[in-house]
């Protein structure tokens, strides 16, 4: 789903590192998130992508690289952080303060913060103002934390495992919030999570982060667009020597079979490989949809990284 509204960069990242003694969470990392992007940033634990999120909102200092709002540098920048709302899965509230009283913090806080739209939110939002937050369930935590990110109307919402917690009919309400201020607004969205179908629904570009660097950084379109899954069979002569045949002129990343019929996972131009298909006659030959889970495993598969688990 693009909803881009234009080419600028609004997050830039370029060669970040970040050392905790002898490890090494972050190893040069770069990235870049389109302006109205809706940017999802996956990998397996251990990979670096809460690091990362807690040093591109200042929670870590970088040892060295640079990350850039709008071109301008991110750490301790009040001005650019006034511009972004952070997301996670381990929140934080005073234990004073209620819902109302948390809201005009943000008012204070956020230059773009609507009254009206945080009125109107109170709809969906269902708790009661006068609450102390920190006296709700994780799920209504979570909710406040949405109510209040998207009332301050920022430029750019980093969410880190946002939608844990919530029931089925909050996750969607939620979501939808969110993709609507980035249609209406051309908010920036980055999403870090595990959960890579609902990823899919919602994002349209994705860069998968392995041992601290980024390995695969692509629009969601183009990441999908040349990677297929193909069932192909033949006619029983000859079927083995036309499959051969098939698939040494494809760039295959992996090939099983189950009885006459061969399932392939292709890298490539999907006219180019339906013409040669045609060369040797296939009696059956179907392309099933990819999932980004499958792209991911396979692409990383082919550069060489384990794969097992990784993403699960």
């Amino acid at each position: 789903m693009e909803m881009t509204t234009g080419n600028e960069m609004m997050i830039t990242v370029s060669g970040v590192t970040k050392n905790f003694g002898a490890f090494r969470a972050l190893d040069g990392l770069s990235l870049n998130v389109k302006k109205g992007s809706v940017y999802g940033l996956v990998g397996p634990n251990g990979a670096g992508k809460t690091t990362f999120i807690k040093a591109l909102m200042g929670i870590y200092k970088a040892d060295s690289g640079e990350m850039t709002l709008d071109g301008k540098p991110i750490f301790e920048n009040e001005e650019v952080k006034s511009r972004m709302i952070y997301v996670c899965d381990d929140l934080f509230y005073y234990p004073t303060y209620t819902i109302e009283q948390t809201a005009k913090m943000y008012a204070d806080i956020y230059p773009n913060w609507s009254n009206e739209l945080f009125e109107k939110l109170h709809d969906i939002y269902k708790i009661d103002l006068k609450r102390k937050v920190i006296r709700l369930s994780k799920g209504m935590q979570k909710q406040v934390a949405f109510w209040l990110g998207i009332s301050a109307q920022p430029d750019v919402m980093i969410l880190d495992e946002p939608i844990d917690g919530l029931d089925p009919v909050m996750r969607r309400n939620t979501w939808r919030l969110v993709l609507n201020e980035v249609a209406e607004r051309g908010m920036t969205v980055l999403i870090s999570s595990h959960n890579l179908r609902e990823l899919e629904d919602v994002c349209d570009h994705v860069g998968i982060m392995f041992g601290g660097k980024m390995v695969i950084e692509k629009s969601l379109d183009d990441v999908k667009g040349n990677i297929h899954k193909i069932q192909i069979a033949f006619a029983k002569e000859g079927s083995d020597e036309k499959l051969a045949l098939f698939t040494s002129n494809l760039e295959l990343l992996h090939e099983s079979r189950m009885g006459s019929v061969a399932s392939l996972i292709v890298k490539g131009d999907m006219e180019d490989i339906k013409n040669i298909a045609a060369q040797y006659s296939p009696v059956v030959f179907d392309i099933i949809p990819l999932t980004l889970e499958e792209v991911f495993i396979y692409e990383l598969g082919g550069m060489g990284y384990e794969f097992e688990n990784i993403l699960i």
